[in-house]
């Protein structure tokens, strides 16, 4: 029987992963002053179990005003690195699934309470709450508050903190850092002429608008090591009439790949309140194949993928190189190795799980 597309291996960069299965960065909202803690190490101990390829660790802000959440991660200063470090180390002790990390900066949606209570924005003269940021000094939608206009001194502030993060990742021995420009953060405003309305080199046209984000990327690859990959997560389009859609998508797709960037993960939205998304099993594939057909760097496609055919078949039509997933993971923890036994594929598990095989399913641990 031939291997399963979903289970061979595949190269990002100089990095090798065992099958095409990746767990996206998602968002705990558990984060201490920024600081991972007891439950980042419940959370990604049990994902770096799974049996997938790589695990990505959550957004994680380069500066305290760029947290979604006053509970989110942070790699701004040593104090959030040495947490991290703690919890790293306790992970690696046990599994050796690559690792790697979203360096991200929420821009105007930023100052928000977490989502079990609510997730609305918090006024910046509230003891959780802060001034936001943003290309232009336009609000997200009803309800929330105007952030103020990034100026010079501004851009180059998150300039360096996205590079003092990366270099904090690389020290800290991660596999991988992806920038994070998708979902209406800032450097996903900074592309949509929704929410950038700029009259200076960073506004207006198409390659205007890519020049921050390109900055950016051009930052944390330049003080990433040379077998450090970078990736970047993007959205294809804002699902809104005159936003941010999929030929521009193209456009800074093959730009990023020119500056060295090794893969791109593929979503969408997230930028405008006016947005109608067909929400549907794979909705966002086409998008994934869109931009596979512009790169040769790999693509990952994410989005309602929960069936073992069907992400089979998004990696074996070539749509994609590779699927991320992130709901669908939480509620099965397993699903790499329930995958494997349904396409008759491989996956590594801890030596302690070994005897948990049914016995139908010959040659389904890598490592038996």
């Amino acid at each position: 029987m031939p291997t399963a597309s979903l289970f061979k291996p595949i190269k990002i960069g100089s990095l090798n992963l065992l099958n095409r299965i990746v767990i996206a960065p998602m968002c705990q909202y558990s984060a201490e002053e920024g600081c991972m803690n007891e439950w980042h190490l419940i959370h990604l101990g049990k994902l770096a179990l799974s049996g997938a390829a790589l695990l990505t660790i959550e957004a994680t802000a380069v500066l305290p005003e760029g947290r979604i959440t006053y509970a989110d991660l942070g790699l701004w200063n040593e104090r959030c690195y040495a947490a991290m470090g703690l919890i790293l180390e306790s992970i690696r002790r046990w599994t050796d699934m690559p690792i790697g990390i979203q360096l991200s900066h929420a821009g105007r949606k930023a100052s928000t309470e977490v989502p079990w209570k609510g997730g609305a924005q918090i006024s910046p003269s509230e003891a959780l709450g802060w001034q936001t940021f943003a290309p232009s000094a336009l609000r997200h939608s009803k309800g929330m508050f105007n952030p103020a206009a990034l100026d010079k001194e501004g851009l180059k502030l998150v300039r360096n903190a996205f590079a003092a993060a990366a270099k904090r990742a690389a020290k800290l021995g991660l596999d991988l850092i992806q920038v994070h420009a998708a979902h209406g953060y800032l450097l996903h405003q900074f592309l949509s002429p929704l929410s950038n309305r700029r009259g200076d080199d960073y506004g207006g046209s198409l390659a205007n608008r890519m020049r921050f984000p390109l900055e950016i990327f051009d930052a944390v690859r330049s003080v990433a090591p040379a077998e450090m990959p970078v990736s970047i997560r993007l959205s294809a389009t804002d699902w809104v009439e005159g936003g941010w859609d999929v030929e521009q998508t193209l456009h800074f797709a093959a730009e990023l790949q020119q500056r060295g960037c090794d893969a791109i993960h593929v979503s969408s939205g997230g930028l405008h309140s006016d947005q109608r998304i067909p929400i549907g099993p794979g909705y966002q594939v086409p998008f994934a194949r869109a931009v596979k057909k512009e790169v040769k760097i790999p693509v990952v496609a994410v989005g309602l993928i929960t069936g073992f055919e069907q992400a089979e078949a998004i990696v074996g039509t070539g749509d994609a190189d590779m699927v991320a997933l992130a709901r669908t993971i939480l509620f099965d923890p397993h699903w790499p190795w329930h995958a494997a036994a349904q396409l008759g594929g491989k996956v590594q598990v801890p030596k302690q799980y070994l005897p948990s095989k049914p016995s139908r399913f010959n040659n389904l641990f890598e490592n038996e």
